[in-house]
């Protein structure tokens, strides 16, 4: 069964989105005013107001369904995230193929008091993100009593097959 993410999540994706296109948009301006596009040209003006138009849209929507797109679900097996916006992305990783787990939190999680659970296979990295800082404790635990349950059972296997011989 999937989970969905918490109102607080909602919050710091538009938050995180707004500072995100802030910084866009004064780049943007910072060089439309000082160095590419001189005031005789208006084909760059256009440009850069299409611009800014797309980005402010983008902030505005793209959390919104982000949030209601995200969901993830874990079992013994693996863990299952779908997650995107305009193209929807789901990740299986089988439990038994993690190498290391950690929780992450950065400035405007932390005040939203969300986090993530950044896990690492060999394949690369897989991130549950924008969890309550208590789920994602929890999660990381239940991850890490399962990664430990089946490292014992590896050992019970090589070690039963280690006195066979």
């Amino acid at each position: 069964m999937y989970e969905k993410l918490s109102k607080r999540a909602l919050y710091c994706m538009y938050v995180a989105g707004a500072i995100t296109g802030a910084i866009i948009l004064a780049v943007i301006a910072a060089v439309n005013y000082f160095w590419i596009f001189p005031e005789h040209i208006e084909v760059g003006k256009w440009i850069s107001l299409i611009l800014a138009v797309l980005i402010v849209f983008d902030v505005c929507v793209s959390p919104y369904f982000r949030y209601h797109r995200y969901r993830y679900s874990i079992n013994d097996e693996c863990i299952d995230i779908v997650e995107g916006y305009l193209f929807v992305k789901r990740n299986i990783v089988p439990i038994e193929r993690l190498h290391k787990l950690q929780t992450k939190r950065g400035p405007v999680d932390q005040i939203f008091k969300v986090a993530k659970v950044v896990v690492t296979t060999g394949g690369g990295d897989v991130t549950i993100e924008f969890l309550e800082e208590e789920k994602a404790e929890q999660i990381a635990e239940k991850l890490r009593r399962r990664i430990n349950e089946i490292v014992s059972e590896e050992r019970k296997k090589s070690e039963g097959t280690y006195s066979a011989e």
